[in-house]
C-alpha cells in the first residue's frame, strides 16, 4: 500500500465513531459478525442492519439504513454486489460520508454510483483486516 492511501485509510479510522454493519450476521462465523465485533471491541460504535431484526453487538438491528437516525460515519458493506447499488442509495441519503465494501461485495455499478453520490468508497480490503495491518489494534481473530 503506498503512503497515500495508508494515510487516507488512517485518516478515516480516526474520524469514524460510527459504522452501519449492512449485512450484519448472528453467525460468528461469517464476516458480517466478527469483523463488526472486532471493531466495536476496537471503539467503533456497531449499527447492525439486517431484515432479520432482532439485537446485535448490544444494538437494535435496523432493517435497513433508512431506519437510523443518527449519524453515521461508514457504511460496511457484507452484502452481494447486486445490492450495492440501493446500499449505496441509502448510504448517501442518511448523510454517511464512507462505503467500504468487504471483498467480494462491490460491484462496478456501486462505486460509481458512491464516487457520483460524493461518498468516499473502499474496496480493497477489509475494514477489520486493514485495521489491524495499520497497526490500530490487533486485527480480526
Amino acid at each position: 500500500m503506498d503512503a497515500e492511501t495508508e494515510s487516507a485509510l488512517r485518516e478515516i479510522y480516526a474520524n469514524t465513531k460510527t459504522i452501519a454493519a449492512v449485512g450484519a450476521s448472528a453467525d460468528p462465523d461469517k464476516a458480517g459478525h466478527y469483523i463488526p465485533e472486532y471493531l466495536q471491541s476496537q471503539g467503533y460504535r456497531i449499527i447492525p442492519v439486517s431484515p432479520r431484526g432482532g439485537e446485535l453487538f448490544g444494538e437494535p438491528v435496523r432493517a435497513t439504513l433508512s431506519d437510523i437516525d443518527e449519524p453515521v460515519d461508514v457504511v460496511d458493506v457484507f452484502r452481494p454486489p447486486r445490492e450495492g447499488v440501493a446500499i449505496v442509495q441509502e448510504a448517501a441519503a442518511i448523510g454517511a460520508k464512507v462505503v467500504w465494501f468487504q471483498p467480494g461485495t462491490s460491484s462496478e455499478e456501486a462505486t460509481e454510483a458512491a464516487d457520483e453520490a460524493g461518498l468516499t468508497v473502499i474496496v480493497e480490503g477489509c475494514m477489520g483486516v486493514l485495521h489491524g495491518a495499520l497497526g490500530l489494534g490487533p486485527g480480526p481473530d
